[in-house]
């Protein structure tokens, strides 16, 4: 699930080698964190987040399949 995530996202942005994907587990549940350029964040999230709920929604497909639960966070930069 997060090589999807990067794939989707460096497809996205304008600077593709600033996409970051961190992934932790709990139990039965995987939790991803997106980290791209600021100057990217806007093509990330979409207008009123429509992109970012369309990789949620995605990742949710994918994990079910598995048999899994996953969360993505898209983390603003400093």
């Amino acid at each position: 699930m997060k090589e999807l995530i990067e794939f989707v996202a460096r497809s996205l942005v304008d600077d593709p080698t600033q996409v970051q994907v961190n992934q932790s587990r709990d139990v039965g549940k995987v939790h991803l964190e997106l980290r791209v350029a600021k100057e990217d964040m806007g093509r990330v999230i979409g207008k009123n987040g429509r992109v970012a709920n369309a990789l949620r929604i995605l990742l949710r497909v994918a994990a079910a399949r598995e048999g899994k639960q996953v969360s993505l966070d898209v983390i603003e930069p400093r």
